[in-house]
């Protein structure tokens, strides 16, 4: 199964690139050059890759995967993240899947009304917003049926079932502890960086997001390094600069980038920046020709 839906994609997308697919939030990427692991932020996905590998590091910790196993990420993360070993003869060859967190949610919570609500397993060694998930039948056979519509008239009436259908299928799944964990019941965490990914322009401070959902500081601060293995103000800075770095990246110029995550002061921002990756934001600029893309897969 998993090699039919390896020759789907490739028969979709044959130049390196992304390419959105006839079903909304589900696009395929194929990169045939190395890229270095860079800021970037992975939001609320599945990065299932069929060819190659792909690498994430979150908090000095790095996650490596290929075709035995899926990316589910449930929460914005800062991270870094790259293909360093694509080539043409070997590349990168891959479908993204953009969680709707709505339908998770809904279908989260259906879970726990049926089944009863799940703990994470104190063995787990992973952060909860972040998973590494094995394929199982459930998933591939779900993943199948929905690239089959990709170009087809059925697309637009059966796209979202699919979509269902799947997102089900990585509920019950290896990752499913952390995705029932950020969108079933008890997802304060997973609220509170929905927040703050929406508002880093803002001044959020810990007693803000604490208080949006309803926790003690001291709390919040543990619960939040559970999901995340960051303190909520290394999270907020890393989001920050990441997101400025992504801008940059693809084009923004310092200064625009540096307002558009809230630095008011451009001597500050590139202060951070050069501390966080050993480059100016300029000097970043001018080294980051290949990070374009991988700046469209991460986010």
């Amino acid at each position: 199964m998993r090699q039919k839906i390896k020759q789907l994609v490739e028969k979709r997308i044959t130049g390196e690139g992304m390419i959105e697919t006839s079903i909304k939030g589900v696009s395929l990427f194929r990169v045939t050059q190395a890229i270095p692991c860079s800021p970037a932020v992975y939001d609320p996905t599945i990065i299932v890759i069929l060819n190659g590998k792909k690498e994430a590091i979150l908090e000095g910790e790095r996650y490596i995967y290929d075709n035995s196993q899926y990316m589910c990420c449930t929460v914005s993360l800062p991270v870094e993240s790259g293909t360093p070993e694509a080539s043409v003869d070997e590349p990168l060859l891959g479908v993204y899947i953009s969680l709707n967190t709505k339908v998770m949610t809904e279908l989260a919570i259906e879970m726990e009304n049926t089944i009863g609500t799940i703990k994470q397993p104190k063995s787990s060694t992973q952060p909860q917003g972040l998973s590494l998930a094995n394929w199982d039948d459930a998933f591939a056979d779900a993943l199948l049926r929905l690239l089959q519509l990709d170009g087809t008239s059925d697309a637009s009436i059966l796209g979202e079932s699919r979509l269902r259908e799947l997102y089900y299928a990585v509920l019950k799944g290896d990752a499913g502890i952390s995705a029932r964990r950020a969108f079933g019941v008890g997802n304060e965490i997973a609220r509170s960086i929905d927040y703050l990914s929406v508002n880093l322009d803002k001044n959020v401070t810990i007693d803000n997001l604490a208080s949006l959902v309803g926790m003690s500081r001291a709390v919040f601060h543990r619960k939040f390094k559970q999901a995340t293995r960051m303190s909520p103000i290394q999270f907020m800075k890393s989001m920050r600069l990441n997101n400025a770095a992504m801008r940059i990246a693809t084009g923004m110029n310092v200064s625009e980038a540096a307002m558009k995550v809230g630095y008011v002061s451009s001597s500050q921002f590139s202060r951070e920046f050069k501390r966080m990756y050993g480059k100016s934001p300029k000097q970043w600029s001018h080294s980051t020709p290949l990070l374009e893309l991988e700046a469209k897969i991460a986010h």
